[in-house]
């Protein structure tokens, strides 16, 4: 005849008690998972079924709804890259690449120096300069285009990048000068003010000491950037006439006619090159970027 024990009654109530926790806690990753997945495929939905349409011949694209083609082609992709114009989309291309890497570039620049200035130095004006920065956050980019096109046009600047470089050159996005701004704010001074005292002055301390901490927060900066310049279509279309000198963004618009039929493939096939920098940007940096947003300061 077998004795249980308190003791061992205890345990084994334990055990099936944690069993039960362990079968709950499955069950519910599986079910949020699962909910998780379903969102997912529904926001992916329509990138996936532009890609797969971009195969498809142009009367399929109304006849098959689903995204796998009966019969794939490239001819989209082809007859696409070729354009209406006497350019290939690879000019438009490389109008998109000169008008987003230095416009990237400058606006990491300056948006750096801007906010490194307001977190760390007290001048005459602080305050009511960096309210009137922020108060800028509050205009929408329609009230500012005329101005903005006024100015252009009685310097000479229109028809040509300048537009669209200069402003990020100056610090002209509010919005990421106030998210370098907070970071540096929540960053100890205890390095800088020890690189003070070995004799470092305020750009040295700026490029070796604050730079590298605020690398995650400067390359979001770069990522927002590099993704809303690719996707920019007024601003282009504002400032820039010739159609040599069209980003992507408007050499699609270009390519429909609404005078005569169009072919719609070559449209989606062109499109997916459009986006394909941007998310493969994206994917590279994914990382820092996550950091960059979720981060509030430094780790110790």
């Amino acid at each position: 005849m077998t004795v249980t024990t308190p003791d061992i009654a205890d345990e084994l109530a334990l055990t099936e008690h944690q069993v039960r926790l362990r079968r709950r806690a499955r069950i519910n990753a599986a079910i949020r998972y699962t909910i998780l997945a379903a969102v997912g495929l529904m926001m992916l939905y329509p990138l996936i079924w532009l890609i797969g349409a971009s195969f498809k011949t142009n009367s399929e694209i109304f006849s098959n709804p689903g995204f796998i083609p009966r019969e794939p082609t490239l001819d989209g992709y082809i007859e696409g890259w070729k354009t209406s114009t006497p350019y290939t989309f690879a000019r438009f291309f490389w109008n998109t690449f000169q008008i987003v890497i230095p416009k990237v570039l400058f606006t990491a620049i300056s948006a750096t120096m801007v906010a490194y200035g307001f977190a760390r130095f007290e001048f005459p004006g602080k305050k009511i300069f960096f309210a009137t920065l922020i108060a800028t956050l509050l205009l929408p980019n329609v009230v500012t285009r005329i101005p903005q096109y006024l100015l252009f046009r009685d310097i000479g600047w229109l028809d040509s990048f300048l537009p669209l470089w200069v402003p990020s050159a100056l610090a002209g996005d509010a919005f990421f000068v106030f998210m370098l701004v907070q970071f540096l704010r929540a960053i100890p001074r205890d390095m800088e003010e020890a690189a003070r005292v070995d004799g470092a002055n305020s750009l040295q301390t700026l490029i070796f000491i604050v730079v590298p901490l605020l690398k995650p927060a400067i390359i979001s900066v770069c990522l927002f950037q590099f993704m809303w310049t690719m996707n920019d279509f007024l601003g282009p279309l504002i400032y820039i006439s010739s159609v040599d000198k069209f980003p992507i963004s408007l050499a699609l618009k270009l390519s429909i006619d609404t005078t005569e039929a169009f072919e719609w493939n070559r449209i989606l096939a062109m499109s997916v090159l459009a986006i394909t920098p941007a998310l493969i940007v994206f994917f590279m940096a994914q990382k820092h970027f996550i950091e960059g947003i979720s981060a509030g300061g430094v780790k110790g």
